[in-house]
């Protein structure tokens, strides 16, 4: 899967980028982080931006997102449960407990939980999904996308970048901190649903 993904981002730049992150948001076995860390080192060889494969993976994101959130306003969380207990559900490496466990983030954090988990490996793809049931409205759907994007996708590339021809350590140290990287998001989901509570209380 890393040859190929190297391969379609040697050839295509730009354009490979945004198509590939928009795919993984709807196909979570391509892993992103090997996209933007193999992107951000491609910066130090080539004559591509880092800001430019920022922005261009951050587009591929947004248009995942919108196509999951599109699904998500047609199909019901059961119905998408049940189809991932088939043969859909094996080629996508997806259980019917991803889908729920996505539904409850969104259902405990709110708009929180779109911005959150755009840190979050599988569920970074999923949380699209509930938020279309949930007829969440388009703008600040888009605007928590593109931020939680944008930070996630800025980073990676950057270290893909600092990383040059080690790039693939990336990974292994991003493989031994996922934990930790949960930890942050959930504490950050918590700061974020208090500040949102509270302001709510005060416009109430």
């Amino acid at each position: 899967m890393q040859e190929w993904i190297i391969n379609v981002l040697n050839q295509f730049g730009y354009f490979g980028i945004a198509a590939l992150i928009a795919i993984e948001n709807i196909f979570p076995p391509i892993p992103s982080e090997v996209i933007l860390t193999f992107s951000g080192f491609m910066t130090t060889y080539t004559q591509m931006n880092e800001w430019m494969v920022v922005l261009a993976s951050t587009l591929g994101s947004l248009i995942g997102a919108i196509l999951l959130y599109e699904v998500g306003s047609l199909v019901s969380q059961e119905r998408l449960a049940k189809l991932l207990q088939g043969k859909t559900g094996k080629i996508l490496r997806l259980k019917p407990g991803d889908v729920y466990r996505a539904s409850d983030w969104f259902q405990k954090k709110g708009y929180a939980a779109v911005l959150i988990c755009r840190f979050i490996p599988i569920i970074r793809s999923l949380i699209s999904i509930p938020a279309g049931m949930a007829r969440m409205k388009m703008t600040p759907f888009v605007v928590l996308t593109v931020i939680g994007s944008v930070i996630w996708n800025t980073i990676l590339i950057w270290l893909g970048s600092f990383a040059g021809t080690s790039w693939r350590s990336v990974l292994e140290i991003l493989d031994s901190y996922m934990l930790a990287i949960l930890v942050i998001a959930a504490a950050l989901g918590v700061v974020i649903g208090i500040f949102a509570y509270r302001r709510k209380r005060i416009q109430g």
